[in-house]
């Protein structure tokens, strides 16, 4: 990526949501020149596949799907099918956050109905402390689901999920939801504007 005639580097800025969200934070344990890593509603945990890099495997923190609860409104809800990162054999499944160079921002929405994104940002921030790391900067958005958008997006609150070809909620309420999605975005942008370009300041939307 460093290479791409439109980075500027020298470092580069990892986002990523969801299952993404993971593998970033894998990334940035792993690869150099990750100067900054913004995590959307992820896991702390290797998720869904086992994770190879070079002789190394993390196997996926598993699930069991016996665990979901469904809506009044027939959408899945899989809050509580996954395993605890914390418990053993689990806890084989944590991705080594110590090895990052570069530091984290969690976004959290407190009606992730997807993941327990506030339980896994809170894991991040006492295994970071606990290696003498930087305690991570974590944004926590109340009344907000799983998919946190750009502005101005529609909130997506459930939908046909990709993999499973099943109707999934994600949790979030509208207005609280969009409101968040114009915050968090804004966020993001100082975050990586700081930490990747070394500026300070960032300009706030027109619409």
């Amino acid at each position: 990526m460093l290479q791409h005639p439109k980075v500027k580097g020298p470092s580069v800025g990892l986002l990523g949501f969801s299952k993404g969200g993971d593998l970033c934070l894998s990334m940035a344990s792993f690869l150099k020149g990750i100067s900054a890593t913004v995590v959307i509603n992820a896991c702390v945990a290797n998720t869904i596949a086992p994770l190879h890099y070079k002789d190394m495997i993390i196997p996926d923190l598993g699930n069991d799907l016996g665990k979901h609860t469904t809506t009044e409104s027939g959408l899945l809800d899989f809050m509580n099918i996954w395993n605890n990162p914390l418990e053993e054999p689990y806890r084989q499944s944590l991705i080594p956050l110590e090895k990052a160079q570069g530091p984290f921002l969690f976004i959290v929405g407190l009606d992730d109905r997807s993941w327990n994104s506030e339980f896994y940002a809170h894991i991040a921030s006492e295994w970071l402390q606990a290696h003498g790391k930087e305690r991570p900067q974590i944004i926590y958005c109340p009344g907000t689901g799983h998919c946190i958008d750009p502005p101005y997006f529609p909130p997506s609150r459930a939908s046909v999920h990709s993999i499973l070809g099943l109707a999934v909620f994600y949790g979030g309420e509208p207005k609280a939801h969009s409101s968040a999605q114009v915050d968090v975005w804004q966020q993001i942008q100082i975050f990586f504007h700081k930490l990747v370009n070394g500026k300070k300041s960032v300009k706030p939307s027109k619409m």
